[in-house]
């Protein structure tokens, strides 16, 4: 009888945990008619490569949204409303024609991850301001930006801890990065300098890919 009891345990305790990780695994949505079916759901939203031209007013419904990929939509402005996702952890807007981000992009209180590679038009200077309004963001991506120097106020970004700036046009290191204390990851592939790094960068572990 004992034996008995310790299977239908054991096979309580599996049934748990597959039933604990079932419920863990998020959807991820590649559909906005799916997603506009389910919205309270929608956690991962991944629009990439759809040719969208504009962004989909729809998403700002998504209220409990914390991944959003629009890639390659060609995809020229932001919404003021995109303020509202107040759980966005991860924007990706690589490869789009954006030239500017609204002033309400600064109210993404949870972004911790933003992607705007492949995009040359973004004046990166200008949007520092907005940048550095947002209280979590931990890693940003302007691979493929055409930047060839970088401006002084991005020592602003006082929280980034992983920067990538591969496949850009810097010459030398970027001095601006010194001061960027928080700074533990960047990448640099791709650019036409020399591998060298300075050496305060050097004695505070910060990881330097070239």
């Amino acid at each position: 009888m004992g034996t008995h009891r310790l299977l239908f345990s054991l096979l309580l305790l599996v049934s748990t945990v597959v039933q604990g990780q079932s419920d863990s695994i998020t959807t991820v949505f590649r559909s906005l008619q799916e997603a506009l079916a389910r919205p309270e759901e929608v956690r991962i939203l991944d629009l990439s490569g759809q040719r969208l031209e504009a962004f989909p007013p729809e998403i700002l419904l998504f209220t409990n949204l914390e991944e959003l990929r629009l890639r390659d939509d060609g995809i020229r402005a932001l919404p003021s409303g995109i303020g509202r996702l107040h759980r966005l952890r991860t924007l990706d807007l690589s490869g789009n024609p954006i030239t500017t981000l609204p002033h309400e992009f600064a109210e993404l209180r949870a972004l911790e991850k933003l992607l705007l590679n492949d995009d040359p038009q973004l004046d990166l200077a200008r949007e520092i301001d907005v940048l550095a309004r947002l209280p979590r963001l931990r890693a940003l991506e302007l691979g493929g930006d055409g930047i060839s120097q970088l401006p002084g106020s991005i020592i602003r970004l006082r929280r980034l801890e992983e920067l990538v700036l591969s496949n850009n046009a810097l010459s030398t290191f970027p001095v601006e990065l010194n001061g960027m204390r928080a700074l533990k990851r960047l990448d640099l592939r791709t650019n036409p300098m020399r591998p060298l790094v300075p050496l305060d960068l050097q004695q505070r572990g910060v990881l330097v890919r070239f």
